[in-house]
């Protein structure tokens, strides 16, 4: 397990659309290896939940706020040479590109992808939840794949979490040798 501590990148960003299941992933690959999760969800601006509690789609302008604080959080992080896992949708190539230029290169992405059914599915079964599944054909047709990127680990999300987490986890390791300090 140490020597998997030592190769995972600095930041993570676990994307995806909703209901993928960013936050669980997310949590499991930080407590695997001990650093910090960010729920990337919490750092939107209460006029982005607002309009996806509505079922109106954001816009790359309502996105770009929110995707600057993921960076901040990403910089923080960084900052005190400490590893961080954080959720974010990252939908297009120019957000992702936004973000690894806070980081400087420092960041891995692991991609959760799904059959629509089986978004739709998680997404009506969640309680409590802002984003409508009213919005997932949205965020179908927002979302670049990152085929082909480097520094992004594809996981299938049709499997256990643990399953899951471990293949991000594994992925991540092969990716990036430049390791992930809890600090």
């Amino acid at each position: 397990m140490e020597s998997e501590k030592e190769a995972l990148p600095l930041a993570v960003v676990v994307m995806g659309v909703s209901g993928c299941g960013k936050s669980s992933v997310g949590a499991g690959i930080a407590a695997r290896n001990g650093v910090r999760f960010v729920e990337g969800d919490q750092l939107h601006p209460a006029a982005n939940v607002e309009k996806m509690a509505k079922g109106i789609p954001l816009t790359d302008a309502d996105r770009l706020p929110w995707l600057d604080r993921i960076g901040e959080e990403i910089k923080t992080a960084q900052r005190v040479s400490r590893g961080l896992v954080i959720s974010c949708s990252a939908l297009k190539r120019s957000y992702r590109d936004r973000l690894r230029q806070v980081a400087g290169g420092r960041l891995a992405f692991v991609f959760l992808e799904g059959s629509r059914d089986l978004l739709l599915s998680r997404m009506q079964a969640r309680q409590g939840h802002f984003m409508p599944a009213s919005l997932l054909d949205s965020q179908l047709q927002t979302l670049e794949p990152p085929t082909g990127e480097a520094g992004v680990v594809t996981v299938a999300i049709g499997r256990a979490l643990d399953d899951m987490v471990a293949l991000a986890c594994e992925g991540l390791g092969a990716a990036d040798k430049g390791g992930f300090h809890a600090g």
